[in-house]
């Protein structure tokens, strides 16, 4: 850890923070937001804990990230209806996405924390990571504006909006909302045949529309079969596209 120096009534790191500095592209003109950003609970003393800790941040970066991700959706997917774009932003500002652009902006061994939790390894936890990156994200929005926090939100989770972790909805649902598209009934699915060990089994299932060319397909389980005979369907009807499984 860098050496602390007294800015107000905090303790700002000032070197270990200019290495974060430089991680984010961004030179904070209060360093203290940052320090805040980066202080666990556990590792402040005396009075109202909760006001000194990251966690008013995390709730300011939260919604700040939301505005900056949702802005950033709707300018990268002009055809995508309002159902869409949600379960886009879901995917983006979930924990675990958080909690590996914490990774990425190595926040991890900057995290402020007491000594038990130290010693604990609470910088690791997937819940702490994510938090922490929202924490930084209302930080710089605080320190610079709009513009900045855009400027980190862009840096940080454009790669992530551009290419999808996960896909972003099961093939069965897809066909459902395809289906009810076109005024049909929701899809039936039949199993066609069942082989090999019980330990091991192998399904074949269709599935079946009205007035539609079943597709069948190939699984170790019923469901895993029924997702795979409902993308062999929306690939041969070419609706697929590459985000759902």
């Amino acid at each position: 850890m860098g050496s602390l120096v007294h800015h107000g009534k905090l303790k700002v790191r000032g070197s270990d923070l200019s290495a974060v500095e430089a991680r984010l592209g961004y030179r904070f003109s209060d360093q203290a937001q940052l320090d805040l950003a980066l202080s666990h609970i556990s590792a402040v003393k005396g009075a109202s804990p909760r006001l000194r800790s990251y966690q008013r941040l995390e709730f300011l970066g939260d919604h700040v990230l939301g505005a900056v991700v949702s802005h950033m959706l709707y300018e990268a997917f002009p055809g995508a209806e309002e159902g869409e774009l949600s379960r886009r932003l879901a995917e983006l500002v979930r924990e675990e996405a958080c909690a590996e652009v914490a990774d990425d902006m190595e926040l991890g061994p900057h995290i402020r924390l007491g000594p038990g939790e130290a010693q604990a390894g609470t910088n690791k936890r997937r819940a702490i990571l994510a938090d922490v990156a929202e924490s930084v994200v209302a930080a710089v929005f605080l320190d610079g504006g709009y513009a900045a926090a855009n400027d980190l939100v862009e840096r940080f989770w454009r790669a992530r909006l551009e290419a999808p972790r996960r896909p972003l909805r099961d093939a069965k649902t897809v066909l459902q909302e395809w289906a009810q598209a076109r005024g049909l009934p929701p899809p039936v699915y039949r199993e066609v045949s069942r082989s090999g060990p019980d330990h091991a089994p192998n399904f074949v299932m269709a599935v079946d529309l009205p007035g539609q060319v079943s597709a069948e397909a190939q699984g170790s389980s019923k469901q895993a079969a029924q997702k795979a005979a409902a993308a062999a369907f929306l690939l041969r009807e070419g609706v697929w596209n590459g985000n759902e499984a």
